[in-house]
């Protein structure tokens, strides 16, 4: 069934209204009629499960035929807190994490990291990520959309990733597989996650001392070196896996 993101002010009773870009989609692109099933979300969890009432030129009526919990999303809040990459590849992240079920993406500045944005270019960055995070939200099925932060520095990441309950940095230079996968296994358990992963060319290891200090837990990956635009959908894969229901 199509899954179509509505905001709450056009949800009264039961009764929805769609409109702008998807309005096209859904008469000229799919060709539903009334009487067509749609799933409406909130973006906040709550699946509409409902059937076209009325098209008209510039919104669809839709009537609601049963209210549900969305049951795509993991038990877990997770976090995840990515150096910005070169290029495009944090448009290729944010896709994938998103699908991973992730539910906040925080872009972060760290010493590696050779993009600049000013705030004006970071403006345009964050409101395309946003897009595309959308778009994927919409694709995989998800109760929300996962949010995408502005850019922040590290030291304003770890202040955010204090207010979590776990939070894990995969860290090439560091040991330990059994180790790891305990930590891992103890991340899929807790209510809300932080996960950090470093640029082209990793962290510091002043970076990692610092993250240590604030308790944010060190962990392997294995013995091959992960680009930074594998690490984090390799770690958000065993997490998805595991907390699966």
């Amino acid at each position: 069934m199509y899954r179509f993101y509505v905001n709450r002010e056009k949800i009264s009773g039961n009764m929805i209204e769609i409109t702008g870009s998807d309005v096209n989609h859904i008469k000229n692109v799919l060709r539903l009629n009334a009487g067509d099933w749609i799933i409406a979300c909130n973006g906040a969890g709550t699946d509409y499960v409902s059937r076209i009432s009325e098209i008209k030129g510039d919104a669809i009526s839709l009537t609601v035929e049963k209210v549900q919990d969305t049951d795509t999303e993991l038990k877990c809040r997770v976090v995840l807190f990515q150096g910005i990459p070169k290029k495009d590849k944090m448009e290729f992240i944010i896709q994938k994490a998103v699908e991973l079920g992730v539910n906040e993406i925080v872009p972060v500045v760290m010493s590696r990291c050779v993009v600049k944005l000013d705030e004006e270019k970071a403006d345009k960055k964050r409101k395309r990520w946003q897009s595309i995070s959308e778009a994927a939200a919409k694709q995989s099925g998800r109760g929300i959309i996962p949010s995408v932060n502005k850019p922040v520095s590290l030291f304003e990441a770890f202040d955010i990733a204090a207010g979590l309950e776990y939070n894990m940095i995969p860290y090439e230079l560091q040991d330990g597989m059994t180790a790891s996968r305990k930590i891992v296994d103890d991340a899929c358990t807790k209510s809300s996650v932080g996960i950090f992963i470093g640029p082209e060319g990793g962290f510091e290891k002043s970076e990692i001392d610092e993250a240590v200090k604030r308790n944010i837990r060190p962990i392997t990956l294995g013995k091959r070196i992960l680009r930074t635009e594998t690490a984090g959908i390799a770690l958000l894969s065993v997490m998805m896996f595991q907390m699966q229901d």
